[in-house]
C-alpha cells in the first residue's frame, strides 16, 4: 500500500483548496463547514531537482517521479473525540494515515466563515491536538484496563502492554502527545496495535494571504505557529491556498511568470510535497536508462534486496548483486561508463543499505 498524508484542520481553513492544488483531483470545496465527509484521495508527484538533471542527460522515453499519497479528511471541531460533528468520522480517518498535515488557518477574510468566528491558528491548533489527544487517552485507557484483567494470567505480552500503557498515560494526561514521549523501540511497538492519533508525525501548514506570504515566519501570527511547532519538534510550511489554486490552473509558462511576480522560485506546495515525503522518512533512489528515469521511494535503512523488490519481487528473491553510482557522478560526467572509466561504481551485496540519491542496477537470477 502507497504511504499516506491525511490533511486535517479545522472547518473552512483550507483544506480540500489545498488538496485540489496537490492532486488536481477536483475535491469540492466550499464556503460551509463540513463540505467535505468522506476524504478524498489523491496523488501528487514529488518535485525533485535530482531527477529532473538526470533526465536532461539521460534523455528518457518516459519520466516516472516518485508520488505521495494525500488524503483530504473532514474538518473536526471542538468535542470530536466525544462524537461531535463528524468527530467519529473524522478520528477513524486519521488513524489510516501514516503521517499528517495540520492545515491552519491564519489569514482574515470576512467572505470566509470560521467555525468559532475568530482566527486565532494557536486557538484552532489547540482544539485540534486536545480533540487527538482526547481520543488517545480513551483507546489508552481501555487498553490498560484490559491489559490489567488478562496480565493477572501471566500472559507476557499483556504484562509488557500494561507496563507501556501505565508509562505513557500520565504524560499523555498532562498534555503530552505521544510522538514527544522518550520511548522504546519495543513500547512504540506495542503502542502501535492501538495506532494512536498523536504518535504520527505532523507537518504545519499555515495557510495565509498573499500579503502575509511576502511577510512568511515575520509574519505575526505565523511566527506564533513556528514557536509551537518548534515545542512540537514539527516543521511549519508557509502556502497561500488561494494563490495555490491560482498557479495549478496556469499554464507552465504562466506559471513561471505568475511565481516571478510573486518573487518566487518555485510553488509552495512543491515544499509542502517534497515535506510531507521527509515526514515519512522516506528517501528515493533511481534507476536511469533510455526507456525511463525513475524515481523509487523507500523507508530510510532499506537493504539492496529489499529496494530491488520495491521494482519486482524477483529482483528481491533473485538478488545476486547492486551497481551502484550517486546521481552527481552521472550527471557530471554524462554516462555511465564515464562513471566506470572513472572508477566510481560500485558493487553493493546484500547487506548494504541504500542511500538517498543512488542510481542503481540490480542484477538478479531467478
Amino acid at each position: 500500500m502507497p504511504l499516506s498524508v491525511g490533511i486535517v484542520g479545522l472547518p473552512n481553513v483550507g483544506k480540500s483548496t489545498l488538496f485540489n492544488a496537490l492532486s488536481d483531483a477536483g475535491a469540492e470545496a466550499a464556503n460551509y463547514p463540513f463540505c467535505t465527509i468522506e476524504p478524498n484521495v489523491g496523488v501528487a508527484f514529488v518535485p525533485d531537482p535530482r531527477q529532473d538533471a538526470l533526465v536532461r542527460v539521460v534523455g528518457p522515453d518516459r519520466v516516472v517521479p516518485a508520488t505521495v499519497e494525500f488524503v483530504d479528511i473532514a474538518g473536526l471541531v471542538k468535542g470530536a473525540s466525544q462524537g461531535e460533528g463528524l468527530g467519529n468520522q473524522f478520528l477513524s480517518h486519521i488513524r489510516n494515515v501514516d503521517a499528517i498535515v495540520h492545515v491552519v488557518r491564519c489569514f482574515v477574510d470576512d467572505n470566509v466563515v470560521h467555525v468559532s468566528g475568530l482566527v486565532d491558528p494557536l486557538a484552532d491548533v489547540q482544539t485540534i491536538d486536545t480533540e487527538l489527544l482526547l481520543r488517545d487517552i480513551q483507546s489508552v485507557e481501555q487498553r490498560l484496563e484490559r491489559a490489567r484483567k488478562h496480565s493477572k494470567g501471566g500472559d507476557a505480552e499483556e504484562k509488557r502492554m500494561l507496563a507501556v500503557c501505565e508509562r505513557v498515560i500520565a504524560p499523555m494526561n498532562r498534555g503530552e502527545p505521544v510522538r514527544r514521549l522518550a520511548l522504546s523501540d519495543e513500547e512504540r511497538e506495542l503502542l502501535g496495535q492501538l495506532t494512536l492519533l498523536t504518535a504520527k508525525p505532523v507537518l504545519y501548514a499555515a495557510n495565509v494571504s498573499e500579503a502575509q506570504l511576502a511577510a512568511g515566519e515575520r509574519d505575526n501570527d505565523v511566527h506564533k505557529l513556528v514557536v509551537h511547532a518548534h515545542e512540537q519538534r514539527a516543521q511549519v510550511v508557509v502556502i497561500s491556498g488561494a494563490i495555490e489554486a491560482e498557479i495549478a490552473r496556469l499554464s507552465v509558462e504562466d506559471q513561471r511568470e505568475f511565481l516571478a511576480s510573486l518573487g518566487l522560485e518555485e510553488p509552495g506546495l512543491h515544499r509542502l510535497i517534497r515535506s510531507a515525503y521527509a515526514l515519512l522518512d522516506l528517501v528515493t533512489f533511481f534507476t536511469a536508462g533510455k526507456q525511463e528515469v525513475r524515481a523509487w521511494p523507500i523507508p530510510r535503512e532499506t537493504t539492496a534486496p529489499a529496494a530491488a523488490g520495491k521494482i519486482h519481487s524477483d529482483f528481491e528473491r533473485g538478488f545476486i548483486r547492486a551497481e551502484v553510482m550517486r546521481w552527481t557522478d552521472l550527471v557530471e560526467l554524462g554516462s555511465e561508463s564515464a562513471v566506470k572509466a572513472k572508477g566510481l561504481l560500485r558493487l553493493e551485496g546484500k547487506d548494504y543499505v541504500v542511500q538517498d540519491g543512488d542510481v542503481v542496477h540490480f542484477r538478479f537470477a531467478v
